[in-house]
């Protein structure tokens, strides 16, 4: 255990002194508040007052407060996965810098220096989203606040799996990797990407039928709506308490994901963290699998 603390140290030490690592990984969610909070936000409000019925009038306290925590569901679905891939650049750079041959050759575990990377990698990304987290509730609480305690609590605990989930992702896509210019490629897709096939950047709803069924195989679908179930709850309560029906506000929900069908089938929350859950299991299965597969032919 000894061993295994000083390489985490030692790996999350790396990573927050490499300037250009932690600035990306650290200014890329809150540039993503400012440019949502700027151009995103009139769009998301557009598209719900769409959904309001003729007629009836909505407090401009609830609009912000749903397009408010629209926005930071899709930031957080993001970041957590993108900031992990960003932490997880440490892995590679060891093998291009050849820094993990050295530690090979050392009495170092090759399981322990694995398990040190997936550790470290996790909790660096924990950090700078649990930071960014805070800053997108500050956002929430300036515009329109309607969460309760428990949504927030169960908001950080989606940024928890989600993170886990982002680091499993990106210890698997990471470990075939072994160039710089490998490094900079795939971030540049994770960060491009995954944003879309997410339902981040735009809603699953307003894709066509059939890519809307395939993207519902994907786990990060359900992490992004697990966001924004706890993200929009309050102000959700807050609109049939203001008297607008509750076919307009399941329309709403319905609109931004809140809800995601399986071939017309609504996935309940609960089955949702069981995908996420499973989904973490599988990757991360994989990524021992793999490190031991290595270790075998090292021997």
């Amino acid at each position: 255990m000894n061993v295994l603390s000083v390489l985490l140290r030692r790996n999350v030490k790396l990573f927050f002194r490499d300037k250009g690592m932690f600035f990306t990984a650290l200014i890329t969610p809150l540039i993503l508040l400012v440019l949502y909070a700027t151009f995103l936000g009139n769009v998301y409000r557009d598209s719900f007052l769409l959904t309001v019925p003729e007629g009836m009038a909505v407090a401009d306290s609830l609009l912000n407060g749903f397009v408010g925590g629209q926005l930071i569901s899709s930031i957080l679905a993001v970041s957590c996965v993108t900031v992990a891939f960003c932490s997880n650049m440490l892995m590679v750079q060891d093998k291009v810098t050849g820094a993990r041959s050295d530690l090979t050759v050392s009495p170092v575990k090759p399981s322990l220096l694995a398990v040190s990377y997936f550790g470290a990698t996790w909790l660096s990304t924990l950090l700078i989203c649990f930071v960014a987290a805070v800053a997108c509730l500050v956002y929430v609480a300036c515009v329109g606040w309607y969460m309760t305690l428990g949504e927030v609590l169960l908001l950080l605990l989606d940024v928890l799996l989600l993170s886990l989930f982002g680091t499993a992702l990106s210890s698997v896509i990471n470990y075939f990797l072994s160039t710089q210019g490998q490094i900079s490629a795939v971030g540049s897709i994770i960060s491009s990407v995954y944003g879309f096939i997410c339902g981040a950047y735009m809603p699953i709803s307003q894709f066509p039928e059939g890519l809307q069924k395939a993207i519902a195989f994907l786990p990060g679908t359900y992490g992004t709506a697990l966001m924004r179930n706890h993200a929009l709850q309050g102000v959700a309560v807050a609109m049939e308490e203001e008297g607008l029906p509750q076919e307009a506000i399941t329309a709403m929900l319905d609109a931004v994901d809140c809800r995601v069908y399986f071939f017309d089938t609504v996935v309940p929350v609960p089955v949702m963290y069981g995908i996420l859950l499973g989904s973490i299991a599988l990757l991360l299965g994989i990524y021992i699998l793999l490190n031991y597969r290595r270790i075998r032919k090292m021997q």
